[in-house]
């Protein structure tokens, strides 16, 4: 992943439940030097964001945890944007339906990128494009 210049100490926070997908974003993003912080779950990131505000948030749209209710991505991007107005936010899902799409758009989201073969890729180019902003 090629980092931005100008920015050398760009802070992520990356959420999402499934450990496989958190260790290949959070790697690739540490190797291209930026900071990271990893979170299993929308709340922690909510949590985190009065500690230390985030240049960036990727956050999943699905959460599970077992015998507990959690926040969607939609509920969790309505929070931050509450708490850090400013900070964008890229958000990933296997979803494809136009109208999740869509409702992601209206809101303001900075960019949806799907869970596919392809994610580390889609998503080196989303967070460079976005920080380059």
């Amino acid at each position: 992943m090629e980092k931005v210049s100008t920015q050398p100490d760009n802070l992520i926070f990356v959420v999402d439940d499934d450990p496989v997908v958190i260790s290949l974003v959070s790697a690739r993003l540490e190797t291209a030097g930026y900071r990271v912080r990893t979170y299993a779950y929308a709340e922690e990131c909510i949590a985190a964001i009065g500690e230390e505000l985030p240049d960036l948030i990727i956050l999943d749209f699905w959460f599970m945890k077992e015998g507990q209710v959690t926040m969607n991505g939609m509920e969790a991007y309505d929070e931050i944007t509450k708490l850090a107005p400013g900070v964008p936010v890229i958000m990933l899902s296997a979803q494809e339906e136009g109208a999740v799409v869509l409702e992601f758009a209206r809101k303001g989201i900075a960019d949806y990128v799907i869970k596919d073969s392809e994610l580390i890729e889609n998503l080196q180019m989303s967070v460079k494009e976005i920080l380059e902003r």
